[in-house]
Order: structure tokens, then C-alpha cells, then sequence
């Protein structure tokens, strides 16, 4: 996948970088794997505003895509690379022997027509196959982990992450995640062979507001130009410090480099936290 350059016929386009989507064969999604997707600006079931700033954006419909690769020992050829609009990285269609399809996320590498297999038993390490933790390899670099087995991937599923396999020790597998964190998950649980692809998705420039806009995201507005009543950084004459020990939410909790993690019952897990920034 490349960058390209916007040449600079306003301001906004001026520094803007795009995608050149080369690596993209079909332009239409596999209509019996796409579902409605209805826009929640953030909004959660009792209709209050969870999350700021979304809201508007481009119409999507949602990909179905198998996170869990439960079907084993079954061949499936890569029919294509397709674009998703709900994730960073592109999302790949197989068709199994069977005459099933299915998305999976598209590793770095993964091609039309390879050919890519899922395994409880373990199998050929090879880009997109997918197998229990414990028949990998130490140093594979791996995407798609899951936590618990058969839940389904929930880590390293961005665009340009992977994770690294760093050892084996009982019922665990302990791994090196694209936080630098190093955690233990079950040797059972699944992870797909490989990087995910869409590496340069880090090095996409917006360029103009609008773009944001269209991506579902609304202004936020600093606190240091707020009020004190709507703010803790608000008030003062012109441009004035936080004038507090530490940087604040609007709700007045600490942030900016507060650890957040409150889960007693996994730290267990974690063999080494995350690098952070500032910490209280």
C-alpha cells in the first residue's frame, strides 16, 4: 500500500496525504456478509452522550467478520482485498472448499488467491493461518489474539500492529503487544499468523477539518477556551495557564497520563506494564 501527495490547491489540500488503495481488488462488498449499521453518536441505550465529539459522518453498513476462525481444517482461497470503513486495516474474502465465504482482517503480505488455513492441531506457519498459541513458534509475530478461547480475537486487530510470542510456561503463553505491554493469555486461545497490513495508516494526514467530519467525528473545543464554569482549565485574562498541579477533565479528574486501569482480577496476567507518558 502507498501515500500519495494531494497537490496543494488550497490550504486544506496543501500537506494532505491519502491512500492509493493499489492493494484493493474489488470495490463492492459480498452482499450476504454486510449488515445495517445504524449511527449512534455516541449515545448509549438510555440516550445520554457517552463518548464526545461524534456524530454526522459518511453512511456505512457493517462487514461480518470472523474473528474466532472456528472453521478448521478446511482450505480457503483468497478471493479478494476489500476495502471496510469501520476499521484501519483492509479485510480479506475467503472461499473455503465448502463454498462458504468469510472476511478475516488481511495480514501484511496476504495476496488473491492464497490459500490459508485454520487449525486446532497446528499448521504450516505461514501468513493468515490461524492456530492455538501453543503450536506457535517463540518469535512469531502473530494479530487477531484472543483472551479467552473461542470468544474470538479482541487484541492487535489495527492496522500496522502485531504481537510477538516471547515464551511458553504452563497453561500460558506470554506476549510482547504493540503497547510494549507483556501479557499471558491461554496457551488454547487462537491468533492468526503475520502483521496486519494498512501499515501506513499512521502516516495518513487529514489535512482539513472536513475530513474528520466525514469520519464521524465533531470539533472539541479546548478547555484553556472554556469557562471556569464549564471547565477546570477555563477563565482567566487572554491566554492563560491550567493554573492547577495537574492537567484536568471537565469532570475534574486528573488525566493526561492517569493510569486508568482498575481489574484486579487480570493484572495477574500482566508480566510487564505498558510504557505511559506522565503518571500520578
Amino acid at each position: 500500500m502507498g501515500i500519495k501527495k494531494y497537490r496543494p490547491t488550497s490550504p486544506g489540500r496543501r500537506g494532505m496525504t491519502g491512500y492509493t488503495f493499489e492493494e484493493i481488488t474489488r470495490s463492492k462488498p459480498e452482499r450476504k456478509l454486510v449488515r445495517p449499521l445504524r449511527r449512534k453518536a455516541g449515545r448509549n441505550a438510555h440516550g445520554r452522550i457517552t463518548v464526545r465529539h461524534r456524530g454526522g459522518g459518511h453512511a456505512r453498513k457493517y462487514r461480518v467478520i470472523d474473528f474466532r476462525r472456528d472453521k478448521h481444517d478446511i482450505p480457503a482461497r483468497v478471493a479478494s482485498i476489500e476495502y471496510d470503513p469501520n476499521r484501519s486495516s483492509r479485510i480479506a474474502l475467503l472461499y473455503y472448499a465448502d463454498g462458504e465465504k468469510r472476511y478475516i482482517i488481511a495480514p501484511l503480505g496476504l495476496k488473491v488467491n492464497d490459500v490459508v488455513l485454520s487449525s486446532s492441531e497446528g499448521t504450516e506457519i505461514r501468513v493468515g493461518n490461524a492456530m492455538p498459541l501453543e503450536k506457535i513458534p517463540l518469535g512469531t509475530m502473530v494479530h487477531n489474539v484472543e483472551l479467552y478461547p473461542g470468544r474470538g480475537g479482541q487484541m492487535v486487530r489495527a492496522a500496522g500492529a502485531a504481537a510477538q510470542v516471547l515464551a511458553k510456561e504452563g497453561n500460558y503463553v506470554t506476549l510482547r503487544l504493540p503497547s510494549s505491554e507483556m501479557r499471558m493469555v491461554r496457551k488454547e486461545c487462537m491468533a492468526t499468523i503475520g502483521q496486519v497490513g494498512n501499515v501506513e495508516h499512521a502516516n495518513v494526514k487529514l489535512g482539513k477539518a472536513g475530513r474528520k467530519r466525514w469520519l464521524g467525528w465533531r470539533p472539541a473545543v479546548r478547555g484553556s477556551a472554556m469557562t471556569p464554569r464549564d471547565h477546570p482549565h477555563g477563565g482567566g485574562e487572554g491566554r492563560s495557564p491550567i493554573g492547577l498541579p495537574g492537567p484536568k477533565s471537565p469532570w475534574g479528574w486528573y488525566t493526561l497520563g492517569r493510569k486508568t486501569r482498575r481489574n484486579k482480577a487480570t493484572d495477574k496476567y500482566i508480566v510487564r506494564r505498558r510504557k505511559s507518558g506522565r503518571r500520578r
